[in-house]
């Protein structure tokens, strides 16, 4: 049961990617798509400026992934954040915690009334269902989410049918993308560079690639 959120939690995070670079609002740009673990079905979304990369300048929304019995797609995501990026609200003390330096603010995504999909978010669907249409083929691996951790750290959340759970990959954009990338599948499942990161729920390992 949990494959169709981990699943819904990938596509997401793949039609969330162009915002790291065009603002979701003014000044609110994508800094992260945190997979949250089983059992609860969520995604929480990590937002910052321009400049931002520290944990500790974003905020974090946690959005449910179900609305009744369907679940939330990416389009859906971003009109609930654009709601809630807008104006002043208001949060129960017990929907705002800190979690990975981050505030983290749980919204009630049944009381938020999305906003509605912009001209360019309607050309940018028909544009990218064109160039890339939807298949039902997973890659592998596969990524989750990501969030940045620094100026020069990039933490990607992936899974591959060789690893249980979600491994945390943190890499330098700075680095040798290129031959990192076709080496990737390959180091995120040597054990040896496997640790436990408890500071991170999103994940069940780490691995440090950043001086690969």
């Amino acid at each position: 049961m949990y494959e169709e959120i981990a699943e819904q939690q990938a596509d997401i995070t793949r039609l969330l990617l162009h915002h790291i670079h065009a603002p979701l609002t003014d000044t609110a740009y994508l800094r992260g798509v945190l997979p949250v673990p089983p059992p609860d079905e969520a995604i929480r979304v990590a937002i910052g400026a321009k400049e931002d990369r520290a944990p500790d300048q974003l905020l974090a929304y946690e959005i449910p992934m179900r609305q009744g019995d369907d679940l939330v797609t990416a389009y859906d995501v971003i009109g609930i954040l654009r709601t809630l990026l807008t104006g002043t609200h208001l949060y129960p003390s017990d929907h705002v915690s800190t979690l990975m330096g981050m505030t983290l603010v749980r919204a009630d995504s049944a009381a938020v009334e999305p906003a509605e999909p912009t001209p360019d978010d309607n050309a940018l669907t028909i544009l990218r269902t064109i160039v890339s249409p939807y298949t039902e083929e997973q890659p592998d691996p596969r990524l989750r989410g990501f969030l940045f951790l620094g100026q020069d750290r990039l933490r990607l959340y992936l899974d591959t049918e060789d690893v249980p759970g979600v491994i945390a990959a943190d890499v330098r954009p700075s680095g040798a993308v290129t031959a990192l990338l076709a080496a990737l599948p390959s180091l995120i499942t040597e054990e040896e560079r496997m640790v436990v990161d408890s500071n991170d729920p999103h994940c069940s390992c780490a691995v440090d690639l950043t001086y690969w």
